[in-house]
C-alpha cells in the first residue's frame, strides 16, 4: 500500500457527520503521538465528523507567545516551552468539548499527561517510523529535527515517548491509510469505548 499523497490528503473532502455524533462529543478528544503522524489533519476531519470545534495546541502556544515553536525552543529552551505548553493545554481543557491535537512531546510530560487523562479522552495515533520519517522530511520547521537524520531522531523519540503514549485511552494504528480511513477507525473505537462503559459489568 502506498502512502497517501500529502496534497491530496490536505484537499480531500471532510467526512460526513457521524450518525451518532451527539453521544460521541461529550468530552474533549485529545490526539497524541509522534510528529508526522497526522494529529492535525486527522483532528480536523474528526472534529468535522463529530460537529466539534478543533484546536491545535502548537498553534495556540505560538499565538499566546507571539512567536514560533522553533523560536521558543531556541530562545527559552525546552523546559520553559513545556511549562508554557502545559498552561495552554490546561486553558484549552477549560473550554467546551473539542478535538485537540497536541504536540509530540506534550503527553510525555507527566503533569501534562495527567491533566489530559483526567479531563479528556486520549488517543494515541501510531505509525511506523519509516512512514513518519518520509512525512517529516518534507518540512524544515521542526526544531527537534534541525540538521539531523529523521529516522534516528524519531527512533530515539519513540523509545523515550512510547511508554507514555501507551497510557492513552485508545490506540489507533494509522499505517499508510488515508486520514479519512483513520477517522473512521477512531470513531469506531470511540463507539466501542462508550458501549463498554454503558454495559453492566460481568456478574451484575
Amino acid at each position: 500500500m502506498t502512502e497517501p499523497d500529502p496534497l491530496a490528503a490536505a484537499t480531500a473532502p471532510l467526512p460526513p457527520p457521524a450518525d451518532d455524533a451527539p453521544r460521541l462529543r461529550g468530552r474533549t478528544i485529545a490526539l497524541v503521538g509522534l510528529m508526522g503522524v497526522g494529529k492535525t489533519s486527522v483532528g480536523k476531519r474528526l472534529a468535522a465528523a463529530l460537529g466539534l470545534p478543533f484546536r491545535d495546541a502548537d498553534e495556540e502556544i505560538e499565538r499566546a507567545a507571539g512567536r514560533s515553536i522553533s523560536e521558543i525552543f531556541a530562545d527559552r529552551g525546552e523546559a520553559e516551552f513545556r511549562a508554557g505548553e502545559r498552561r495552554v493545554i490546561a486553558r484549552l481543557l477549560d473550554e467546551a468539548p473539542h478535538v485537540l491535537a497536541t504536540g509530540g512531546g506534550a503527553f510525555a510530560q507527566a503533569e501534562t499527561r495527567a491533566l489530559l487523562k483526567t479531563r479528556a479522552i486520549t488517543v494515541w495515533l501510531r505509525a511506523d517510523i519509516a512512514v513518519l520519517a518520509r512525512r517529516v522530511a518534507r518540512k524544515d520547521t521542526r526544531p527537534l529535527l534541525s540538521g539531523k537524520d529523521p529516522v534516528a531522531v524519531l527512533t530515539q523519540l519513540a523509545e523515550a515517548r512510547y511508554p507514555a503514549y501507551g497510557e492513552a485511552d485508545l490506540v489507533i494504528d494509522t499505517g499508510e491509510t488515508s486520514h479519512l480511513a483513520t477517522v473512521e477507525l477512531l470513531i469506531s473505537a470511540l463507539r466501542r469505548r462508550l458501549d463498554l462503559q454503558a454495559s453492566p459489568e460481568d456478574g451484575e
